[in-house]
């Protein structure tokens, strides 16, 4: 699964997501859509990596969080990495740092 807003490839049992670009009102739905559907095969892990979004609004924020319910209802584990300083600062404003498990790299996600 890819388009130019992000790219799939598995890792073992994990899901590895690249994310492009700025996650805003226009961008999140396609990503919602993405989500949704590496979340049907139930992969153990998602790692999203947001190394190369400079910017995410409250449309992203929220998308990541209804993915991440999802994922717990499963029973599965979701972990956000490589966060740029502008989107980290969001993350830690709304106190979303302490909800998600937040990692450096994708290396460090998928031990």
């Amino acid at each position: 699964m890819s388009s130019e807003l992000a790219q799939v490839r598995k890792e073992g049992n994990a899901s590895v997501v690249e994310v492009n670009g700025e996650v805003d009102m226009h961008s999140s739905p396609e990503l919602h859509v993405l989500l949704r559907q590496v979340c049907e095969d139930r992969p153990t892990k998602i790692v999203v990596d947001l190394s190369r979004v400079e910017y995410m609004d409250s449309s992203g924020i929220g998308t990541l969080v209804e993915i991440f319910r999802r994922v717990k209802g499963f029973r599965g584990n979701m972990v956000l990495v490589s966060l740029q300083p502008r989107v980290r600062g969001v993350f830690e404003i709304t106190k979303l740092d302490k909800f998600f498990t937040i990692r450096d790299s994708v290396a460090e996600a998928l031990q």
